[in-house]
């Protein structure tokens, strides 16, 4: 049997507060999943809840066909990579690594040789004797990914590893997490208020909003086709249409811009430049009207200056009727 993990009817609430709102998601084993939503989604809490660092107020959770629920953090076949990586500062990074399987009663030699493979897959040789306060953020990051993968889990779960990172960095790792979870084909739970990060990384990705799955789907489908309003919007990269009662998703890089030289034509819309942002490659174009407010265009650079557009300028924003996407809800 395969260890899918999968969650039912899952709620946690705090006092009157209900944080999760009745979640039922199933993982397939081997995915990069990230569990994507802003601050006070309940993203962290259901993690905290997969790993058994928080109770379950009402649900299940089942890893293969075992139930989590009662059972404790260190026999769920879990394993968590904590935000802010939770080393022992007293310790070295070898003892660091290793003092999960010294808790399991492992000989300390074979602790030492098991922490040095690991050291050695998250590229940190040569460290084993430094204390925590003598490594970089980054380090400290692949110091805690060797100590919880060393228990060899089914399921890995991050909250928010690369948040602290600076964005070269950050990039580097995003890459580095990735190769690790092909390499070892474990199922890896990401927590992140990120788009970037999700798209870049998942497989499969669940887009929360009050305690509630807004989407679950491949980061591309996601993208194309959000479900919902809060999905476009938070997802970014989209324009919502109004047509009567009815909205639509619509991709910032596919709005044209020009001149205006018609009075009216269908799918378009007259409006003026609020402003520009240079982004690289892309340019940004942030323009309003009277129907519509921070309307956003995206374009390549090369394209944006033979136009030669102005801020304060008005233009002709137009597109194509099978490039809008019907929302589902709102």
């Amino acid at each position: 049997m395969k260890d899918n993990l999968e969650l039912v009817g899952i709620k946690k609430a705090y006092g009157n507060f209900e944080a999760i709102k009745g979640i039922s998601l199933k993982i397939e084993e081997g995915s990069y999943c990230c569990l994507l939503g802003p601050s006070g989604c309940g993203k962290t809490s259901l993690l905290r809840m997969i790993a058994g660092h928080e109770e379950i107020t009402e649900g299940d959770i089942f890893l293969g066909a075992s139930r989590l629920n009662n059972l404790t953090p260190a026999v769920r076949g879990t394993s968590m990579m904590f935000q802010n990586y939770a080393l022992f500062p007293h310790l070295k990074v070898l003892d660091n690594v290793s003092f999960a399987l010294k808790i399991m009663g492992m000989s300390a030699k074979e602790r030492k040789k098991q922490a040095l493979r690991y050291i050695k897959m998250v590229q940190m040789e040569g460290y084993e004797d430094r204390f925590p306060e003598q490594l970089s953020g980054g380090q400290k990051q692949r110091i805690a990914l060797a100590r919880a993968l060393i228990t060899k889990p089914k399921v890995l779960l991050l909250d928010e590893p690369l948040s602290a990172l600076d964005p070269a960095l950050r990039v580097m790792m995003r890459t580095e997490l990735k190769q690790m979870q092909r390499e070892l084909n474990i199922t890896f739970i990401h927590v992140t208020h990120s788009q970037e990060e999700a798209l870049a990384l998942a497989t499969v990705a669940v887009v929360l909003n009050e305690g509630k799955v807004e989407q679950i789907d491949n980061p591309l489908a996601i993208y194309n086709k959000p479900r919902s309003a809060f999905v476009s919007d938070f997802i970014g990269g989209h324009n919502i249409i109004l047509e009567g009662k009815t909205k639509f998703s619509l991709r910032t890089d596919n709005i044209s811009l020009g001149k205006i030289r018609a009075k009216d034509l269908k799918n378009a819309e007259k409006m003026q430049i609020a402003d520009i942002e240079f982004q690289g490659s892309r340019v940004k174009v942030i323009l309003n009207n009277s129907k519509y407010k921070h309307f956003n265009v995206t374009m390549d650079d090369a394209l944006f200056f033979k136009k030669d557009l102005k801020i304060g300028e008005e233009v002709l924003c137009s597109w194509n009727s099978k490039d809008l996407h019907r929302l589902q809800y709102v």
